[in-house]
């Protein structure tokens, strides 16, 4: 049975290279016969967690808890849970990944378990068994950032904690929009190819 590989995208801007990243990974894994997904968020409706806390309420033998907003996270989810592995991807926006990528990660509370009464949340599933890429891309030199902007890799660590994923890599392009119309490089189709291959391994 072919693997299936679902990508997260959380960019503001079409044919970016965050989408291009994105875009060579599904087509490199596709060639090595996995199913592929692309969830493009600036395309969804997924409205702000109301920190309800009801989604985390239900016992923890369950891999998520329900949600009460009716809009397109319902539907994503259960593309997550049916893959084998995810792909995480935003730029980097004022410091930190996008907003749309942030409210992405506030709705990921459901796959805890939180009741009330209890300090702190605990994931509801410690080990998945998913690969996780994350990626992410700013204008400065990558190696800059992951020094002085560790938030948006951060961020991405965090929700694939929270759906209990341990085997992940990161990419930290740097370099990115410089020019209008900027392409991938042909090492960085490269390394997509390579990162389909981990994800798939």
């Amino acid at each position: 049975m072919a693997k299936k590989i679902v990508a997260i995208e959380g960019s503001y801007r079409r044919g970016c290279i965050t989408e291009q990243m994105v875009d060579a990974i599904l087509a490199a894994a596709a060639k090595r016969g996995a199913e592929t997904e692309k969830i493009v968020l600036l395309d969804k409706r997924i409205e702000f967690c109301k920190n309800c806390r009801t989604c985390t309420q239900d016992k923890n033998d369950i891999k998520r808890g329900r949600c009460v907003i009716q809009d397109d996270m319902q539907g994503i989810l259960d593309s997550i849970d049916a893959a084998d592995a995810i792909v995480l991807a935003a730029p980097v926006n004022f410091s930190n990944t996008t907003a749309i990528m942030k409210r992405f990660i506030e709705r990921l509370i459901c796959y805890t378990y939180w009741p009330w009464g209890k300090m702190i949340p605990v994931n509801r599933t410690k080990d998945s068994g998913k690969k996780a890429l994350l990626f992410t891309s700013s204008g400065a030199p990558a190696i800059i950032n992951r020094i002085i902007m560790p938030a948006p890799l951060k961020a991405l660590k965090i929700a694939s904690d929270v759906m209990g994923v341990r085997n992940k890599k990161t990419i930290y392009m740097g370099r990115a929009g410089e020019v209008q119309g900027q392409t991938l490089t042909a090492g960085q189709l490269k390394d997509a190819a390579f990162s389909a291959a981990w994800l798939l391994d």
